[in-house]
């Protein structure tokens, strides 16, 4: 069990790193690698009730790899954690299966809830480099956050947000606003506030010709 998982593990890296050349840089270089390994030995300890031992075993990986997961959250198979450095998944995060993180993410609280107060992330989501999700509440499957965005409320299901605070920019295959996007591609998504401010420009711009026409008829 334990092998068919690391082989798992590794397969992902594979995947979706361009730079992984082999397994065996995989399993001694790649800092996700080993900060998912050691999380899923302290969740062990944390479901035993073993929680000095989980924190000790969790706080080694912080100080080793960069990546702070709590050992109470709830992670799927297939997790991959791209160069990961300042990585945070706080205790009550739920993250689903085949999804992919990258460095400077931040899965956390708002600091005014109880019990559950980690995101909770479905399958198949990607989260960019930078991004902050904070809350409570659902992000669904297959759903692609851009880098930076702070994403403070659910997002369903086959949709891609951007933006502070983000907003949902393509859903189900339809674009809701003009987006150039691929699977991993955190550069070529637009921020929606940018794209609100040249449509105000060209409209303004349209009304001084306007007002200039009139003045112009005036003046005749």
């Amino acid at each position: 069990m334990i092998f068919k998982q690391l082989r798992e593990d590794i397969a992902v890296i594979k995947a979706h790193d361009p730079a992984a050349r082999s397994s065996f840089e995989i399993f001694f270089t790649y800092s996700g690698l080993h900060a998912v390994r050691s999380y899923r030995h302290a969740h062990w300890f944390y479901k035993h009730k073993m929680y000095t031992i989980a924190r000790m075993i969790s706080q080694w990986s912080r100080f080793w790899t960069g990546i702070e997961i709590h050992p109470g959250a709830t992670i799927g198979k297939s997790l991959f954690i791209d160069h990961g450095m300042g990585v945070v998944i706080g205790e009550t995060a739920v993250i689903g299966d085949n999804c992919l993180i990258y460095q400077g993410v931040t899965l956390g609280g708002t600091g005014k809830d109880k019990g559950k107060r980690h995101p909770t992330l479905g399958n198949n989501v990607l989260v960019g480099a930078g991004a902050k999700v904070l809350g409570p509440f659902t992000v669904g499957n297959n759903v692609k956050i851009a880098a930076n965005a702070v994403v403070l409320n659910p997002l369903p299901d086959n949709c891609t947000a951007v933006g502070i605070p983000a907003r949902i920019v393509k859903q189900d295959g339809n674009k809701v606003r003009p987006c150039v996007t691929n699977e991993i591609d955190q550069v070529h998504i637009p921020d929606p506030i940018s794209l609100d401010m040249c449509k105000m420009l060209a409209k303004i711009e349209s009304l001084e010709k306007k007002i200039q026409e009139i003045e112009n008829a005036q003046n005749k």
